[in-house]
C-alpha cells in the first residue's frame, strides 16, 4: 500500500516502519522457521519470491505492512536491520470498502517476545488502520492453539464471533464505536512522522 511507503508509528517500545527492499534478507531467514510457517500459515519462499512479496505489499492497495523495530535498539544506533523484531500487517477485506480489516502480528525474534513489543504494535496498526485508513471492522484470525495471541486480543477489547472446526481457528472482531476509539485513543502513545526523516535523523540516510 503506497499510502504508508513513508509513514513511521513511533510508540513506546517500538517504531513501526514501511517494509524496504533492504528489510528482506533478515525476513527471509525469520520465515525459514517451521514454528513461524505455522503460525502464520506460510509456505516458505526463496530469497527472490521474498523479493516479490515485498513488492506485492508495497504496490497493492488491498494491504498494509509495517516492520516493527525495537525502539531502544533504534535510538541506541543500531542498524535498522539488526532491530527488526517482527511485522504487523492489514488485508482489506473489500478493497472497495476498506471499514472491514483483517489483522495480523508476528514478533519473529524469540528474544523479543513477552516485552510488550506486539501489544504495543498492534494498539498502533489499530490506531493508523482506524484514523488514517477508515478501517471500522478488525477481524483476527487465530488458531485455536496459539493461547497468547488470543490473550493479546482480548485484552485489546476484541471478541470472538465465530470458529471453524476445519481449520480449528476463531475469528475475532473489534469494532470502532465511539466509545471504543475514546478507549483506543487514550491507550496508546503515538508520533507520525516521515520515514526517511527518520532515518536522516538518527545517521541512517541511505
Amino acid at each position: 500500500m503506497r499510502v504508508n511507503e513513508d509513514t513511521v508509528l513511533r510508540g513506546h517500545k517500538v517504531l513501526l516502519v514501511p517494509y524496504e527492499p533492504h528489510h528482506v534478507p533478515r525476513y527471509h531467514e525469520w520465515m525459514k522457521s517451521e514454528e513461524l510457517q505455522k503460525l502464520t500459515a506460510s509456505e516458505p519462499l526463496t530469497l527472490e519470491q521474498e523479493y516479490e512479496m515485498q513488492r506485492s505489499w508495497r504496490e497493492d492497495g488491498d494491504k498494509c505492512t509495517f516492520i516493527i523495530l525495537e525502539r531502544g535498539r533504534w535510538d541506541g544506533g543500531c542498524p535498522e536491520d539488526q532491530c527488526m523484531v517482527g511485522d504487523v500487517n492489514l488485508f482489506m477485506v473489500d478493497p472497495e470498502n476498506p471499514s472491514l480489516a483483517e489483522i495480523e502480528i508476528m514478533i519473529a525474534e524469540p528474544m523479543s517476545r513477552g516485552r510488550g513489543f506486539g501489544e504495543e504494535a498492534v494498539r498502533l496498526m489499530l490506531y493508523y488502520g482506524a484514523t488514517t485508513l477508515g478501517v471500522s471492522t478488525f477481524q483476527a484470525k487465530i488458531g485455536q492453539d496459539n493461547i497468547t495471541s488470543v490473550r493479546l486480543f482480548n485484552r485489546l477489547h476484541f471478541k470472538e464471533v465465530s470458529y471453524s472446526s476445519v481449520f480449528q481457528e476463531m475469528t475475532l472482531h473489534w469494532e470502532v464505536t465511539e466509545a471504543e476509539r475514546r478507549w483506543l485513543l487514550d491507550s496508546v502513545h503515538v508520533t507520525l512522522e516521515p520515514y526517511r526523516e527518520m532515518k536522516a535523523s538518527n545517521g541512517h540516510a541511505d
